[in-house]
């Protein structure tokens, strides 16, 4: 049988996504993304709990990041989840979760630009 490892989130960017180029020029953006839910305690208490995700965007999805994403930006992640290791500079053995992204979808309102107007001879505003 095959495995499946699909991780589906909605939550808001917690900074501005970090980008940067590697060495042999692909993009990579790492973005803090932020899930709360809601819950009601046996007292009838409504209590909330946020987890924090490493998401991890390649190539194109790097460019969409830097050029839309935003601390605050409501999105939506479909990816995979990688677990891996690594020694700092002190020769700590770290270890690290994060979703690599396949796909985001930008979820925020988006905002609505006024069209520009001008006066008639009464000196009534008529849309452009």
């Amino acid at each position: 049988m095959r495995g499946l490892n699909r991780v589906t989130l909605i939550g808001n960017c917690g900074k501005e996504p970090e980008y940067k180029l590697l060495e042999d020029g692909t993009p990579v953006a790492k973005i803090a993304l932020a899930t709360t839910e809601t819950f009601r305690l046996k007292n009838g208490e409504t209590q909330s709990r946020t987890d924090w995700h490493t998401i991890i965007l390649w190539r194109a999805l790097a460019g969409l990041a830097k050029e839309y994403v935003r601390k605050g930006s409501l999105l939506y992640v479909e990816g995979k989840l990688r677990s891996r290791q690594y020694q700092d500079k002190a020769g700590v053995k770290k270890y690290v979760t994060e979703i690599l992204a396949e796909q985001i979808i930008m979820l925020d309102k988006k905002i609505k630009v006024s069209e520009p107007e001008i006066e008639n001879e009464n000196g009534d505003l008529l849309p452009f």
